[in-house]
Order: structure tokens, then sequence, then C-alpha cells
């Protein structure tokens, strides 16, 4: 699994028509677009996907067609996961997941369980999954955060659990987790911008939301961290970083698809409650792309 996931993973927009309802050829599109372009694996379903505005039958459907386009060339990993375990177990188990090579679980959120909770939620999930899980910290979203002594215990207790995407931003948890962590459980970063800091700690990569328009580049970059070329590392991850703060200044995934729509891969429609990125910042990033 550690080779597997080591690496960029990418994760993958969901493409709307002006109508807001599922642009099935762009997702062959951006599936070709990034795996062409040196990406190790794609996340479906994830929060760049806009999953919460899906029903479970369009988010099949969504899997089916990104499997479909990806035809065995790169893993797919699938996002499942809510505040009730019972729930992502009904999910898991209605999922067509033969072509699948994980599960990314977000913490539970809203109701911001204990972290003993948190230890029982994903060992309730571990032992329906018929797949490894990935655990998702992603506290500014959830209101929970997976401290690093529950992300330690779970990989010490729950051996299908076999990594985390980890998106707190506190460097300091994340490097006490890289420190103290089993030997194959993996730490991926779910932060653009400190993706490469967290190479240099031992991270063994990264699940993007800019490798969606910048697939080469941020491969490339994560590469060379892997391999401890720094130096060149550093210059394309300070060429991305501008990038980066305007993928997130007015919204995600509302900045990516607006760099996509530049790109001419997708168009730039997001679903309610989101809405697409302000006038400043789509001239920013059609400028950008210009130059």
């Amino acid at each position: 699994m550690k080779n597997i996931f080591s690496g960029t993973g990418v994760a993958l927009v969901t493409p709307f028509k002006a109508d807001f309802s599922i642009d099935f050829p762009s997702i062959d599109a951006v599936v070709n677009h990034v795996i062409s372009n040196g990406i190790d694996y794609i996340v479906a379903l994830g929060t760049t996907a806009e999953t919460p505005t899906l029903s479970f039958s369009e988010r099949s459907q969504i899997l089916s067609a990104i499997i479909d386009s990806v035809k065995d060339r790169v893993p797919v990993v699938v996002g499942i996961g809510c505040n009730n375990p019972v729930e992502v177990n009904e999910q898991i188990r209605l999922f067509d997941l033969k072509k699948v090579s994980a599960i990314l679980s977000v913490a539970p959120y809203y109701n911001r369980p204990q972290q003993r909770g948190l230890v029982a939620h994903y060992k309730a999930i571990a032992e329906q999954s018929p797949l490894p899980v990935i655990l998702y910290n992603v506290p500014s979203r959830t209101g929970v955060n997976i401290e690093a002594s529950t992300t330690l215990q779970i990989a010490k207790e729950i051996p299908k659990v076999i990594g985390i995407k980890e998106a707190s931003g506190n460097l300091n948890q994340i490097m006490e987790i890289i420190h103290h962590r089993p030997k194959d459980f993996l730490v991926i970063s779910g932060d653009d911008a400190i993706t490469l800091p967290l190479l240099a700690c031992g991270a063994d990569g990264v699940i993007s939301v800019v490798a969606n328009a910048f697939p080469k580049e941020f491969s490339t970059m994560v590469k060379l961290g892997l391999e401890q070329d720094f130096d060149n590392a550093k210059m394309i991850h300070y060429q991305l970083l501008d990038c980066i703060h305007a993928c997130f200044k007015d919204g995600s995934p509302s900045g990516v698809k607006a760099f996509l729509q530049g790109k001419g891969i997708i168009n730039d429609y997001v679903r309610l409650p989101l809405v697409s990125v302000n006038d400043e910042i789509k001239q920013w990033i059609n400028e950008f792309l210009n130059r």
C-alpha cells in the first residue's frame, strides 16, 4: 500500500454543465489530463468533488465513469465518510468497489465526537470494509481534530487503516505522527501549500486539489521531494504557490475549476451553495495562464 499511495494523488473535481447536471464527457477529459501528466492515483468523491451536493445515485455514476476513464492505468481511491458509521458501511456495501484500491473516510463531522469516539468510529468502519481505509483529518471543515495520539492509536490497533490524509495544517501534530507511526503507515499531505515541507519531514506524498489543473508540475515537485532533491523541488513549489493561494482564496473547488476552464479542459460551474470565483480572482487566473 505504501508503494501504491506514495506520490501524488489528485482529489478529482466533478465537472458540471450549465444546468448543473454532471458533465460525464468532461470527467473523461480531466481524468486523461491528470493521468497523462504524471499523477500516481485518483481520489473520487472527495471534498473537491462537491460530494455533499451529490445524490448517492450521482456518486455511484461518477465513480463508475471515473473507473471507466482510468482503464486500470492508476489506482482509484473513493471517499466514503459521514458522521454515522452505520451509513458509511451501508454506502460501502452499495458502491461497486471492484476496481477501487482503498477508501478515504473523513472524520465524523458536526456532532464533534470525543477522541475515543473517533477510534470507535473507525473500528466500526474497518470491521465492515472490504478495502484498506485512509483516515481524512480536516478540522477546518469537520469541526473535530483527529489528534496525533488518536491517529497513532488507530494506526497501531486497526491494521486495515493504512494511513491518514492530514489537512489540519498543524505541522507539530503531523511531525509527531510521522515520527511515531508504525513502519508502513502512510502520512499524506492534505494541504497543497505545505506539501513540500511535509515531504522534507518524511511524509509520503499528497492528495492534491491544485494537481487537477497542474498535474505535471505538482507531481514533478512531489517526486523530487521524495528523492530529497529539494533545490529543484523548491523552485516548482514557489512557482505554484501563488496558484495554490488563488485556488482557495474565493472557495474550493471554485478556484481550481477556474484554472481548468482557463486551460480549456472543463467549465467552471459549481453547485450551490458554492458559486464561481469573483471577477478579481478570475482575471488574475486568466492573466497567470496567459503568462
